[in-house]
């Protein structure tokens, strides 16, 4: 069974609740159980921290036994070069998710300091961006595999 990790980063435990113009009015939690549905055979693991130290110990904690992560890092992906040097030292694949299209939003969300470290980046789809990420995954480790 394959094993895939989604890790939020800061102020992603609000969604629902924050913004939902932006962000939509559904929580995570509330979304998990249907992705779960439909990859039956995929272990998906979920984890949220608004501690940039507590996504990083995540991330290294499955980063070697994992099969790939997908990670929406919030604010961070903006600022942290911490994040980016540990995606850089994982043996699986990370993917950088975020909810919604960064590029029509505010300047400095226009550039992400972990993306350089991702196998891909999937922004502006809700929280199907989670599911196309999952999905890029899953192509890329068959695509590996044959």
């Amino acid at each position: 069974m394959k094993k895939i990790q989604i890790v939020n980063g800061p102020n992603l435990n609000l969604l629902g609740k924050r913004e939902p113009g932006i962000y939509g009015s559904s929580s995570f939690e509330s979304y998990l159980p249907a992705l779960r549905e439909r990859y039956p055979d995929v272990q998906i693991d979920y984890f949220q921290s608004n501690i940039e130290g507590e996504l990083i110990n995540k991330m290294q904690e499955v980063g070697f036994c994992y099969d790939g992560i997908v990670l929406n890092a919030g604010a961070y992906t903006h600022t942290s070069i911490a994040l980016l040097d540990c995606i850089r030292s994982l043996r699986c694949r990370v993917v950088e998710v975020h909810i919604s299209n960064v590029h029509q939003r505010e300047e400095y969300r226009h550039h992400s300091m972990i993306s350089a470290g991702c196998k891909g980046v999937i922004c502006g789809f809700g929280l199907d961006s989670y599911r196309l990420a999952i999905e890029g995954l899953l192509a890329d480790m068959n695509q590996a595999k044959g």
